[in-house]
């Protein structure tokens, strides 16, 4: 007999999922008997879910999306110095950009040195869609940017419009794969929630006290 939950969860899937299923125990067949076990684990919880399998949508031009939340990722190399230049401004940093925070929309970045700094990777997630997202950069805070992205090569300045556009998306890759707690969560929802537990814990202080 079919229970509510099981016809739940065979109306949510898409049937698609069980050719993936196939697919991934013919991929596996030659793979060490842990990982075959593991994966008959996933599979099962996945067909047990009570919730719909796909959370990825388009961020736009490039980029994936779950909820309101996209995701940025470049790999670029440096120009001559750029490698120098931009560890000494984030040295100087030191892990403080709230001046990011003018553009109101940047979950977190980061910067990640790679092949003996002769690249690096940096990586975002934010709100909306990528279109906006650059252009709210140019608009709001474009001397961060300029310091910050002449490190590499071809970049050709925040204020190019749609040259500046092209040059992100040329060394932009996608993700196969992101997790998103909360994705129907904007920067700006956390920033009224955290402002309504702050003034909830100092409500309750006071009459505890």
């Amino acid at each position: 007999m079919t229970t509510q939950s099981q016809a739940l969860t065979e109306s949510q899937q898409d049937p698609g999922f069980e050719k993936k299923f196939e697919r991934l125990r013919e991929l596996f067949a030659t793979a060490p008997e842990l990982g075959k076990s593991a994966l008959e684990a996933q599979i099962q919880q996945l067909t047990e879910a009570r919730e719909p399998l796909t959370r990825m949508s388009s961020a736009g031009r490039i980029g994936t999306r779950q909820g309101k939340v996209s995701e940025l990722l470049v790999i670029a190399p440096f120009a001559p110095g750029g490698a120098q230049r931009l560890r000494a401004i984030l040295d100087l940093r030191n892990g403080d950009f709230s001046d990011t925070d003018r553009v109101g929309t940047v979950h977190d970045m980061r910067f990640v040195f790679l092949e003996d700094d002769t690249k690096l990777l940096f990586a975002t997630a934010y709100d909306g869609d990528w279109d906006p997202y650059i252009e709210d950069f140019a608009a709001k805070i474009p001397a961060q940017m300029d310091v910050l992205f002449t490190a590499f090569e071809g970049w050709p300045g925040i204020h190019s419009g749609q040259a500046v556009k092209d040059w992100i998306a040329r060394h932009q890759v996608p993700a196969a794969g992101w997790y998103v707690a909360h994705p129907d969560l904007t920067v700006r929802d956390i920033r009224r929630l955290k402002r309504v537990g702050e003034a909830l814990d100092e409500f309750l202080d006071k009459i505890s006290s």
